[in-house]
């Protein structure tokens, strides 16, 4: 009687995992097909023309948050980090096209890789005109449709 309970008992949770491994390869399916929200977002700066963008010890990871308009200014509000200094401005945006305005940053010195970094984040989202979003990765394009910084979405909770 006990050797039937096993087998039983194996039977059963061979059948579980087997459910649970089929919905979670469902779900990640799932999560990879939706496209992220432009607004609201943790955008993590991942790449600049191409060229992956590292993340200097102890700085903070260059990223943007895009946020939803103000109701009573009808203001668009971009927040985040150059990698180095804090990011505030104005953003404009439809379908197709974006673009920064009024950037302006904290003014913490931050030689090398920092300090460069910083300048080229800064340089590429003035040249920025376009977007694309692909599940969790945001393309800011230039007027020419070249690919100028990559992000991903990151989900803080």
């Amino acid at each position: 009687m006990k050797q039937a309970q096993v087998m039983t008992y194996a039977a059963v949770m061979s059948a579980a995992l087997t459910l649970v491994g089929c919905a979670d390869t469902q779900s990640s399916a799932d999560s990879q097909a939706v496209d992220e929200p432009l607004e609201n977002t943790y955008w993590k700066l991942v790449a600049l023309d191409d060229q992956p963008t590292p993340v200097v010890e102890g700085k903070r990871e260059a990223h943007i948050v895009l946020h939803t308009p103000d109701a009573s200014t009808q203001n668009s509000r971009v927040a985040g980090s150059t990698g180095c200094n804090r990011l505030m401005g104005e953003y404009h945006h439809d379908e197709h096209e974006l673009s920064f305005d009024r950037l302006a940053t904290t003014r913490m010195a931050f030689p090398g890789e920092a300090g460069s970094l910083e300048r080229a984040f800064l340089a590429t989202l003035n040249e920025v005109s376009g977007w694309q979003i692909e599940g969790k990765t945001l393309t800011l394009m230039d007027e020419q449709g070249a690919s100028r910084a990559r992000f991903q979405a990151v989900h803080l909770y």
